[in-house]
């Protein structure tokens, strides 16, 4: 039976080139176990970048017919996409090697180091990408395991998602999405918010409190949100946007001028080359982190100072003329709507697009889609979206995008909807005759970055 790291050398993937298990993969890798995988994008004389880079890393790489898997594989790891029906799960399962899910690998992984799990139904990625930097700045020289590639990690050649480091330090995000946070046990707890998303509230309110219960010695919420506020222990460790909640840690005096936000966290200042009150926030919860394992504020300012930021999170793609293009990865109501806001101090009009994704989550949240959407659009702002990404599956497709655009357009807003993504451009390039945003949201569809550089090349010919 496989509890620890410990227990196995030579592990198998099955969907390696997603991004949850290729940063798993990474890591084990490089801490010297004999990883290899396969997935279903790979394919025979075809290029995949991230096949490469995997293989780059000392992973093998297979297509996914089971010929990666063989009686020498102490252990197979599946995603919970994976079926048991897949080959590959089989042939597993007849030469008797042991099966485990992602989640089941990384909460074994964070039981091997000091770990800080970073929670929250928005900003994992951002916090863990800010974490990782001051604990490298401080010389802690911290590994992490992340959501999204950091730029910083990319630069060298890398998918960006995970890094090993030679310090005790091991910085990881919590996905509550599939419940699977719930299996960690991490020296430190950092719970950033609780929004609906996946979930009702009351379900995230279980989940979230059992992540606080399972949290061994710190766990750090932010007040500035009242059901993360619900959840603390003690709020003299804990952060707020607000001085008057009394939190240990407060951000005050924010600007934001272009693309460059400056604050003061306490009596320390801060600045930033991103965008918007929410990556203020996501600084504040990775400083006041850090600060309770010994890094000073002044340390962490200088580490931020240098923050490159991460992958699909308002990455900006290029100025064409008057158009500033900007693809990022928001995807649920409260990330929308605040990477709409983080837009609007850099032109006087933002014109976002957005493509919804799962049929049953755009059901579930089309009320708050529009809510929240349209409560930030000013008057001069747009929203645009294409028809929801559908992944396959028995989904009841009783929902269309053009439903969200129809109730915000009823709010009085400025909505549109083009059925083919393809056609986004064309349709909205007399819109765009004045300086403007043009910002493009969505995830868990693998062609998005291709999307945006079809859409940089588009307006760069106008």
């Amino acid at each position: 039976m496989i509890t620890s790291v410990n227990d196995f050398q030579r592990v198998f993937f099955i969907g390696v080139a997603g991004t949850g298990m290729s940063a798993i993969a990474q890591y084990l890798s490089g801490i010297g176990k004999i990883v290899s995988g396969s997935d279903r994008y790979f394919a025979p004389g075809v290029y995949n970048e991230t096949q490469q880079k995997l293989e780059s890393e000392n992973i093998h790489c297979f297509l996914q017919d089971g010929s990666g898997i063989d009686e020498t594989t102490d252990l197979v790891v599946v995603s919970t996409a994976v079926e048991d029906t897949v080959g590959e799960v089989v042939k597993a399962k007849s030469l008797n090697i042991p099966i485990i899910k992602r989640a089941e690998l990384l909460a074994m992984i964070a039981a091997s180091k000091r770990t800080i799990a970073v929670g929250g139904t928005s900003g994992k990625s951002t916090t863990s990408a800010m974490l990782f930097d001051i604990l490298q700045e401080a010389g802690l020289s911290p590994s992490i395991i992340s959501g999204a590639g950091l730029v910083s990690i990319i630069k060298k050649g890398k998918i960006g998602n995970a890094f090993v480091g030679t310090g005790e330090w091991l910085v990881i995000e919590a996905d509550e999405s599939d419940g699977s946070i719930v299996q960690y046990h991490p020296e430190v707890g950092l719970l950033l918010n609780i929004d609906k998303d996946h979930q009702e509230i009351d379900a995230l309110n279980e989940i979230f409190s059992t992540f606080r219960d399972h949290t061994k010695r710190l766990f750090i919420v932010n007040h500035s949100h009242t059901l993360a506020r619900k959840l603390s222990r003690n709020i003299e460790m804990d952060f707020s946007m607000d001085a008057a909640l009394g939190a240990g840690f407060t951000a005050s005096d924010f600007k934001q001028q272009g693309l460059e936000i400056s604050f003061r966290i306490n009596d320390v200042s801060f600045h930033l080359n991103t965008v918007g009150r929410h990556n203020m926030e996501n600084a504040l919860a990775a400083a006041a982190v850090a600060a309770q394992i010994g890094v000073d504020l002044n340390t962490a300012s200088v580490a931020l100072n240098r923050y490159e930021g991460i992958y699909r999170r308002h990455q900006v793609l290029g100025r064409a003329g008057n158009i500033l293009l900007i693809d990022d990865y928001a995807h649920n109501p409260a990330k929308c709507a605040a990477s709409i806001e983080a837009c609007q101090a850099i032109a006087p009009k933002v014109i976002a697009w957005f493509q919804p994704h799962g049929y049953g989550p755009t059901r579930f949240l089309r009320n708050d889609f529009v809510k929240e959407i349209a409560a930030v659009l000013r008057s001069e702002d747009e929203i645009w979206m294409s028809e929801i990404f559908y992944a396959g599956g028995t989904a009841q497709k009783n929902i269309s995008s053009a439903d969200l655009i129809n109730d915000i357009r009823e709010l009085g807003k400025n909505a549109f909807f083009v059925s083919e993504r393809k056609d986004l451009v064309s349709a909205m390039r007399t819109h765009m005759d004045v300086d403007c945003v043009l910002l493009l949201m969505g995830a868990r569809d693998p062609s998005l970055e291709d999307f945006a550089k079809s859409v940089w090349d588009q307006i760069k010919s106008f």
